[in-house]
C-alpha cells in the first residue's frame, strides 16, 4: 500500500479518533510505508474496467461535500495511465454541482464497489474538466459509440492515493446479468 492514504486521510482528529478508539499503532505502519506513489496497477485497472459505475464525491465552495452516483456500461471510466483515469460525462439532470464543485476544488474521492464479490476500491485524486474544443481526442477516447448518451464533457483526474478496503460489511448484491450467470451456473441462490 502506498503511504499516500495515510497522508491524505490521516489528519490530526483521524489520529485523535484512532488513538482513542485503540487503533492508532495499527494504522501508523501506513505512515511508514516505503512507497509513497499512488500508481494504478493491473489489478486496479482490471477492477476499474469492469465496473458500470462510482460513486464520487466533490466539495463545494462553502465546504460541503456532494456525492452522486456515476453510470454508465462497464468500462466507462477508463484507465488512460498509471496515474490517470477518465470518464465521458454524460448530460443528466443539468443541475452541474459535480461539475461546478470540481471547477471550484479539483479534489475528488472515488468509490468503486464490486458488491457481487464484496470488494471495494477507494480513489483519491485531483480531477478537471475537459471540454471537447479543448482536446476532441481525449474525449473521442473516452466516449463509448454504443452507449445512446449525449457526451457533455470529460472528467479526467490525477490518482492522489488509492486503497482497497476491508470487505467486512460489504452486503453481496447482484446485478441482473450476474444473477443470470450464477443462475445458469447453477448456484440456484445467488447469494452464495
Amino acid at each position: 500500500m502506498a503511504r499516500a492514504f495515510a497522508d491524505i486521510t490521516f489528519t490530526p482528529s483521524v489520529k485523535a479518533a484512532q488513538a482513542r478508539y485503540g487503533s492508532r499503532a495499527a494504522n501508523e505502519g501506513f505512515e511508514r510505508a516505503a512507497n509513497r506513489a499512488a500508481v494504478l496497477t493491473a489489478r486496479e485497472a482490471d477492477f476499474i474496467a469492469a465496473r458500470d459505475g462510482f460513486y464520487q464525491a466533490t466539495v463545494s465552495e462553502t465546504g460541503w461535500p456532494y456525492v452522486q452516483f456515476r453510470g454508465g456500461p462497464p468500462g466507462f471510466l477508463k484507465v488512460l495511465d498509471d496515474r490517470t483515469i477518465g470518464y465521458a460525462d454524460f448530460r443528466g439532470n443539468v443541475q452541474y454541482i459535480s461539475t461546478g464543485n470540481i471547477e471550484a476544488d479539483g479534489r475528488v474521492s472515488l468509490i468503486l464497489m464490486d458488491y457481487a464479490n464484496r470488494r471495494r476500491l477507494k480513489i483519491w485524486a485531483r480531477a478537471r474538466i475537459v471540454h471537447e474544443d479543448e482536446d476532441p481526442g481525449l474525449l473521442a477516447r473516452l466516449e463509448i459509440p454504443t452507449y445512446r448518451a449525449r457526451v457533455e464533457r470529460a472528467v479526467v483526474m490525477t490518482v492522489e492515493a488509492l486503497d482497497w478496503n476491508c470487505p467486512q460489511h460489504i452486503t453481496p448484491r447482484f446485478t441482473e446479468a450476474e444473477f443470470a450467470a450464477r443462475m445458469a451456473a447453477g448456484e440456484g441462490d445467488a447469494g452464495g
